[in-house]
């Protein structure tokens, strides 16, 4: 078992500990009963209901021992609490492509937390690990499919990720 430090924010750390509450305690019990009560119905090899309820239970059981294991291993940090002019864990950083100007905002979060839609990128991604220690006025490459793109770091900032 990998066990490298989980870093996350205080919000990514929560959205766990919540799935894990509502599995561990309110969905497993009521597929358990699901499972208790189609075994009482005798035959198991034809009854839909106790062959889906013990996959569920199976299924719930392995997220529940991943869940686990990532707060366990998890390192809160919190952005607002950082105080850095480089890039670190938690910060929301504005890039602007060298060639054509076009300026991007990403924070930087967690392996749990990566949301595209909101621009939260892993800490472990290839544009948020070449970011990690730069300095606004740095400039980072980054492999692309085309080839190499090259953006300047315009912006950090540590404030709190939604």
């Amino acid at each position: 078992m990998n066990k490298e430090k989980n870093y996350i924010t205080p919000k990514g750390f929560k959205r766990l500990q919540d799935e894990l509450h509502q599995l561990a305690r309110v969905e497993r019990p009521e597929v358990t009963k699901t499972v208790a009560w189609a075994a009482s119905n005798g035959d198991r090899s034809e009854n839909a209901d106790y062959i889906y309820g013990k996959k569920r239970m199976r299924e719930i059981d392995k997220r529940v021992r991943f869940l686990s294991s990532r707060i366990e291993l998890a390192v809160v940090v919190d952005p607002v609490s950082v105080k850095s002019e480089k890039v670190q864990f938690g910060a929301t950083v504005t890039i602007a492509d060298e060639e054509d100007g076009e300026e991007k905002t990403v924070s930087i979060v967690g392996v749990d937390e990566i949301n595209t839609e909101k621009n939260q990128i892993s800490w472990r991604s290839p544009l948020g690990s070449s970011l990690i220690g730069k300095e606004v006025g740095d400039t980072i490459l980054l492999k692309v499919p085309a080839g190499t793109k090259s953006y300047e770091i315009i912006e950090i900032e540590y404030v709190s990720i939604e």
